[in-house]
C-alpha cells in the first residue's frame, strides 16, 4: 500500500486530501500540531495521527523517526501547511512578521522535505507535492487581467514564490522523485476566512491527482486543476 503524509491535515484541503487518499487505498498520516484536533481529524477520514509542526525541528524529526520505525519508507509527502499573515502594508512589514510567516510556509517545507528525504528514497516511486499559490507566479500577479494583480500580500505571496521556486530547485537536484507545486485555487477555507469560490473538493482535485502520478509522470512542473500555470 502507498503511505502518504500530509502536513496540516487536520483541516481544509489537507483534511479533504487525506480524505480522498484514504478512499483510494492510501495509509495516511494526518500531520498535524495540535494533537487533539489531529486525532480527531484522523479518526473522521481513516488515517493515522502523527503530532508535526513543521515549525519544530524536534517534532519533525520524531515523526520521521516514528514513520521510519512503523513503515520503513514513505512514498507521498505532500507539504501542506500553510498560513496567510494578512495583508500588511510595507510599514508595517516587520522581517519579525515575515519571518513568522517564511517559518511555517518555507522553512517548514525544507525541515519537512529534508527530515523525510531518506525515508522517500526508499520508496520505488517518491512522490512530494507542495502546495502553491497563484500569487506566487510573477506572471499572473503582474497581468492586469488577473484578480491576483490587484492583492498585495508581501509576506504570503513572497513566500508561495519561494515555495515554487524550491521545488524547481529540488525536482532538478532530485530526479529520481516526482516533485511538483500545484494551485489547488481560490477555495473556501480557514486561510481566507471561508470567501473561496471553490469548494474543498475541487481545490483537492489538482492535490490528488499530483499525489498518485506513475513513476514516469511530470516533475518539476507548477500547475492547477485545469492544467499548467506560467511561472
Amino acid at each position: 500500500m502507498t503511505i502518504t503524509l500530509i502536513t496540516g491535515a487536520n483541516k481544509g484541503l489537507g483534511y479533504e486530501t487525506a480524505r480522498q487518499l484514504v478512499a483510494l487505498g492510501h495509509i495516511v498520516y494526518v500531520g498535524s500540531r495540535d494533537p487533539e484536533r489531529g486525532q480527531a481529524a484522523a479518526a473522521e477520514v481513516g488515517g493515522t495521527f502523527i503530532q508535526l509542526d513543521v515549525t519544530d525541528q524536534s517534532s519533525v524529526d520524531a515523526a520521521a523517526n516514528t514513520i521510519q520505525e512503523v513503515e520503513g519508507h514513505l512514498d507521498v509527502l505532500v507539504n501542506n501547511a500553510g498560513i496567510q499573515g494578512g495583508m500588511p502594508s510595507p510599514a508595517e512589514l516587520t522581517a519579525e512578521r515575515l519571518q513568522t510567516v517564511y517559518d511555517v510556509n518555507v522553512f517548514g517545507l525544507v525541515r519537512v522535505t529534508q527530515a523525510f528525504l531518506p525515508l522517500l528514497e526508499a520508496s520505488d516511486a517518491p512522490v512530494i507535492v507542495n502546495i502553491g499559490s497563484s500569487l506566487g507566479s510573477t506572471t499572473i500577479v503582474t497581468d492586469p487581467a488577473r484578480m491576483e494583480s490587484n492583492l498585495t500580500l508581501l509576506d504570503y505571496a513572497s513566500s508561495k514564490a519561494a515555495v515554487i521556486m524550491l521545488t524547481v530547485q529540488y525536482a532538478k537536484a532530485l530526479p529520481k522523485l516526482r516533485i511538483n507545486v500545484v494551485e489547488p485555487g481560490y477555495t473556501a477555507t480557514d486561510l481566507n476566512g471561508g470567501r473561496g469560490h471553490q469548494t474543498v473538493e475541487e481545490g483537492t482535485e489538482i492535490i490528488v491527482k499530483m499525489a498518485t502520478i506513475a513513476p514516469d509522470g511530470p516533475t518539476g512542473t507548477y500547475q492547477d486543476r485545469h492544467g499548467p500555470l506560467p511561472w
